[in-house]
């Protein structure tokens, strides 16, 4: 058999360029179970078997989805004031609120309740010796009140 005319058309038919009474006719030859067909059209075989021909709608159909529209319950809206919407947000600010505050107790109850000193001016009280005690003073020696190079007395030989 000469499987020219199929193939001509299986050309006009990927170049968009057949009728619709060609496209039956290839559906058709590719429906039919020739075992004698090429190899190079047997694979052209699944596209034209997956054609279906489309629905049409029948004339009741608009009245069948009016009527099921007209079934379905109607839904009211609601209006949500301002205060409704923030109140996730409120409620997730008291939460935080709440939490930074049990936090805070607990850090202070169970933290160490000295005073905050400034921790310069604590070594320096330390190491200078009050008026009371004279003796010490003579006794200890210039350098401990040397801390850093910003309290070097100014004609001090190193």
């Amino acid at each position: 058999m000469d499987y020219k005319y199929i193939e001509q058309l299986l050309e006009r038919y990927f170049e968009a360029e057949t009728t619709l009474k060609e496209e039956q006719i290839l559906k058709a030859f590719f429906e039919q179970n020739d075992e004698d067909m090429p190899e190079s059209l047997r694979q052209y075989r699944s596209l034209f078997e997956a054609m279906v021909p489309e629905e049409t709608l029948d004339d009741d159909f608009d009245e069948r989805l009016l009527q099921m529209t007209e079934e379905a319950p109607q839904v009211k809206a609601r209006v949500i004031s301002l205060g409704q919407r923030l109140r996730p947000l409120f409620r997730a600010a008291a939460v935080v609120a709440i939490v930074l505050t049990l936090s805070n107790a607990l850090n202070q109850s169970l933290g160490d309740n000295s005073t905050w000193v400034d921790e310069d001016s604590y070594a320096l009280e330390q190491m200078v010796p009050s008026a009371d005690e004279p003796a010490m003073a003579y006794e200890q020696p210039v350098d401990s009140l040397v801390t850093d190079s910003l309290f070097k007395p100014t004609g001090y030989l190193e």
